[in-house]
């Protein structure tokens, strides 16, 4: 007779079975706009890039997210939630690696959140965070990107799942932190609203007094939220969100550094590429070299 204390793990193992399967299948299919289907046969090397709010739950491999001084490790079986925009080092750690990736809308949670009068969480939520997967969030993954197999059932089932995926999320360990992405007024969705308005305006001269104000915050208690969420400051947040984007145009134009610098908000072509540098490990022309021919990363960050 099978322990019951096991009973829970055996059937993770069995779903996990499947919905790997299922992944490397449909590796890189659309099932529907908000989710991705992502797998490598091989570990990759760590890579900056910008992860959007978004739901990632692992069928095999291992990845690692890297947030300021912060790491993340998440497995088979294992998924991450991103609360905000966040400038992330991310890498497949342990090969093969499947992962189905779901990007959070902030107005389907608000909607769940009116349908079924769930209160929302009080206190501070992280901008990043790794659980188990129960059953019951493995079971509408599985039959979501199951539908892959039956295409004309897809856009007739799949957004109804896509929902249940999410009251899943609400309504699971993570929950808080998905309930305030959904809250207009929480500080997560204040913190929010700057990190758009810093993403938008990053080539900008930056004031915290600006952002504070598009946050509906005071000076220091914006600065002191923020940096709970994202772990930097607003300063520090904008100049590696200047410095991805650097990165991004540096591939296309690797011979203009200085007017990728000018373009950015930079002004001064020295401090652009002591700073890059600081941040890739290599100035700007020699790192956009190394870049070529890599594959793009994740928008997601999964």
């Amino acid at each position: 007779m099978p322990d019951p204390a096991n009973v829970g793990n055996i059937g993770q193992v069995s779903d996990l079975t499947e919905l790997r399967r299922l992944l490397w299948r449909h590796v890189d299919q659309t099932v529907l706009p908000s989710v991705v289907v992502k797998a490598s046969a091989t570990p990759t090397v760590p890579n900056m890039a910008v992860a959007d709010p978004v739901f990632a739950l692992v069928a095999q491999g291992t990845k690692r997210t890297v947030l300021g001084e912060t790491v993340y490790d998440y497995a088979a079986g294992q998924y991450l939630v991103v609360s905000v925009t966040l400038p992330v080092t991310a890498y497949v750690l342990e090969a093969p690696y499947a992962v189905f990736g779901l990007r959070l809308k902030p107005a389907m949670i608000a909607d769940l959140l009116l349908e079924t009068g769930v209160g929302r969480a009080a206190g501070e939520a992280p901008a990043i965070a790794v659980s188990r997967a129960p059953a019951e969030l493995l079971d509408p993954v599985t039959r979501l990107v199951r539908l892959l197999e039956r295409p004309a059932d897809l856009p007739v089932l799949g957004p109804a799942i896509e929902r249940e995926i999410v009251w899943r999320l609400i309504t699971g360990e993570q929950g808080a932190m998905v309930r305030q992405l959904g809250t207009a007024d929480s500080r997560l969705a204040q913190i929010g609203r700057a990190v758009r308005w810093i993403r938008r305006n990053y080539a900008d001269l930056f004031r915290v007094e600006d952002a504070a104000r598009v946050a509906g915050m005071s000076v220091t208690s914006f600065h002191r939220h923020f940096r709970a969420v994202t772990t930097m400051t607003p300063l520090q947040y904008q100049k590696q969100i200047r410095l991805q984007e650097a990165r991004i145009r540096l591939i296309a134009e690797p011979h203009d550094v200085a007017a990728v610098g000018f373009a950015v908000g930079y002004e001064s072509p020295s401090q652009f590429s002591r700073e890059y540098r600081r941040m890739f490990g290599a100035p700007p022309g020699a790192d956009a070299a190394r870049l070529q021919g890599l594959p793009a990363s994740d928008p997601v960050g999964v």
